[in-house]
């Protein structure tokens, strides 16, 4: 069993609530999961508005199903939000 995770750090300069801060993360989690068989969620930053940390983890059989899933699920964030990615922290176990 390989398990692919990744951090991915996201920079959004226009959010100036958590509310709103809430809304991005729950919106991209949501779409995250409906589409691929992987966990999600904030891991850090919560009480920042403006900074986004989401950890995502994939189990699979072999790596480069994880790193093709994890590739996946990298360009999906990057399509759903106007937030910058401005660190991708990958690992394979």
């Amino acid at each position: 069993m390989i398990v692919g995770t990744v951090e991915i750090k996201l920079y959004a300069p226009w959010v100036s609530s958590l509310k709103e801060k809430r809304m991005i993360v729950k919106s991209l989690i949501a779409h995250t999961r409906n589409k691929f068989n992987v966990s999600i969620a904030e891991i850090a930053e919560q009480d920042t508005h403006q900074t986004i940390i989401l950890g995502v983890a994939c189990a699979t059989s072999s790596v480069s199903q994880a790193d093709s899933i994890i590739d996946h699920v990298i360009a999906l964030v990057e399509s759903s939000t106007e937030a910058e990615i401005i660190q991708i922290d990958r690992e394979m176990r």
